[in-house]
This record gives C-alpha cells, structure tokens and sequence, in this order.
C-alpha cells in the first residue's frame, strides 16, 4: 500500500486558495461524502437549546458565564477559555497574534488543513511545511532557533491519521523554546479507535483549538474555543483584544453550553459507535471496487480510485447529486478524502461509480 508520508512535500509562497467540502454552488448534494462532519442528527439537547436560543439579544460580550461552564468542563481556570467563531476563525487570530509578537515562520502539516498555510501566507510568514511528525522534529532542531507558530491537527485533516506516541515527548522537548504550538482539536470527538496520544504536559502548553460543529453534524453553527496556556498571559491577552465584538452568535453560544452536558457526550459516543460500523462497511465496499485506502483513526480517510480518469468520474458524480472530496488541492492528485456515510449513500456511490465505468 502506498503510504502518504513518502510523498516530498514543497513550499510554494504563491497566494493559497483554500477549498472545502460541503457546498459548491452547483445542484444540490444528495449524498455528501466531502465534508468531516457526523451525519447523524445532533443529540436532542443540542437541538432544543438552537430552537431556544436567544435572539433578540446580545450574548454577553465578555461570554462569562460560558467560559466559566467550558472552564470547568475542561478543568481549566475560565480566563483561560477563548471563545471563537469556530476553528477557522481562531486559525487565522492566532496567527496574526503570533506575528504580532514577531514570529516570522509557521510550520504546517503537509498535507493538512489549507487555512494553517492561508493564514500564514497572508500574513508574511514563511511557510515551513512538514510531511510526519519526525520530519517536523527535525525542522525545529535544525531551522528552529527563532520562535515559530507550529501547527498540529490531531487526529489530522485529511488523512484522519494519529501521530504516534513517540513523538509527543520529543516535540514537549522542544516546546520550551519560544515556539507558539497550536493544537487543532476539532476532531479529537470524532476518535474511532484507540487514545488521543497527547500528554497532559504537551497539552497544557500548547494553544488548543475545539470546535465541536462536525462531531454533531451542524457546521452551519460556526463556534469554538481555545484554551490558552496557562503561562502565556501576554498572547492571550492579545488575542482576547483581536477577537471581533460578539465573536460567538446567541446560536453559537446555545451549542457550546449544550456541548458540555453529559447526555450530549453520551449521544456523541453513541453515534460514533454506528459510525464505527458504517466505516467498516464502507472500507469494506471500496476496496471490492480496487481502491487503495490509508489507515485512519476517524470516519474519513484518504483514498485512491483505481481509475487514471479521476476528474471526469467525479463530475459525473456530481452530477448525480454524490460529491467527493478532490484531494488535488491537498497536493495529492488522484487521491479522494471521503467521510462515512449511511448505507443508502454508500449503495448510491458504489452503484454510480460501477455506471461511471
């Protein structure tokens, strides 16, 4: 089997167009393979407090009384907790705060989510891109005497990949240079199999990123939170002054709080578990067509049709209402990320695929 990490990775400082799953301004999409979200229905506290949420008022600017709840959902002190618009949002903040402070260089999973580079380019940083955790280590001990803002998607857009647990200590090692670590932990619910590998100490100083929209399947609600680490008052200070007045929505501020509530964790973990089954299934489908598949520890993955006509085959797809997610834009052509989906979207992908033919 090929294995992704083999491939070079290059730095290219032409301006970065950031694409995404989901939709594209063409007819609408029965079946949406593109997208990382869950696609099962959000647990029913999450749906009652976006039906109750206020909207004839302002949240509360300073969003207390949430950051207090995310606080002691996490264990933290609540000055830590940094709402966001979303995991996208707190990307592009972090790092202007970052260059604010005077770094001058990021370091971005290649491939990886394309708004670590996006953000970085329109800034003026060097982008440093790496291809595995031991090329990352390398990179910082060789290039990494100044300060750097260092990102980490774990488990890791789009490969849906884990770092192995060798790698964190040696990263922790490193950490205390000045460097600016940023943890994206926007799919760390979306874990199928095994532990998140992530020590407490690498946690606690790092910048953590959560946006927990994709794991309830509502990426219409754009919210999330960072929490900073606890020895770093001065960028957090920054960012808090960067952050746009009402960054959250009242929306934004319903699904956060319902976020926390133990029946909504129990009902994350009970979709994850029909997702365990719809992705074996669906592995199981795509290989009896001849596809390569990358391991992964999420419900998408990274995959390679048996077929040298790849664009034509998905705009035929398309057309039939199933969209796939091109990984050319990833720099990996001839490769697909694709998401679990229900059986009835899984028999529709094989049966268009094999009338593609």
């Amino acid at each position: 089997m090929d294995r992704l990490m083999d491939l070079p990775a290059t730095q290219d400082a032409a301006p970065v167009h950031v694409e995404h799953g989901g939709p594209d301004g063409g007819p609408p999409i029965e079946f949406d393979f593109s997208t990382n979200a869950c696609p099962l229905e959000a647990p029913a506290p999450v749906r009652r407090a976006l039906l109750q949420a206020d909207r004839r008022h302002y949240p509360d600017p300073a969003y207390a009384a949430l950051r207090e709840l995310l606080g002691a959902f996490h264990g933290v002190a609540p000055g830590r907790v940094l709402p966001t618009a979303g995991s996208s949002e707190a990307i592009r903040r972090l790092t202007l705060a970052a260059r604010l402070r005077g770094v001058q260089q990021a370091w971005v999973p290649q491939p990886g989510y394309g708004d670590y580079r996006a953000a970085a380019q329109a800034l003026g940083l060097s982008v440093r891109p790496y291809a595995s955790g031991e090329a990352l280590l390398d990179g910082l001990t060789t290039h990494g005497a100044a300060p750097a803002l260092v990102w980490l998607c774990e488990p890791c857009n789009p490969t849906g990949e884990s770092l192995g647990a060798p790698f964190w200590p040696a990263l922790a090692a490193l950490a205390g240079r000045g460097h600016v670590l940023a943890l994206d932990r926007a799919y760390a619910p979306l874990r199928l199999e095994g532990r998140c590998p992530v020590p407490p100490a690498v946690a606690e100083s790092a910048w953590q990123c959560f946006s927990p929209n994709k794991s309830l399947g509502l990426t219409g609600v754009r919210a999330g939170w960072v929490i900073a680490p606890a020895d770093d008052d001065a960028l957090r200070a920054t960012l808090l002054s960067l952050a746009p007045g009402w960054v959250l929505s009242a929306e934004g501020v319903a699904l956060l709080e319902a976020w926390t509530l133990p029946a909504t964790q129990q009902g994350v973990q009970a979709a994850c578990s029909r997702l365990r089954a719809w992705k074996r299934q669906q592995r199981a489908a795509l290989q009896s067509l001849g596809w390569v598949q990358q391991p992964s520890v999420t419900p998408f993955w990274l995959a390679r049709p048996c077929d040298s006509g790849l664009p034509a085959r998905l705009r035929a797809l398309r057309e039939r209402g199933i969209k796939l997610r091109d990984a050319t834009s990833f720099g990996l052509p001839g490769w697909v990320r694709l998401s679990v989906q229900p059986p009835p979207a899984q028999q529709a992908l094989l049966q268009a695929w094999r009338d593609s033919a």
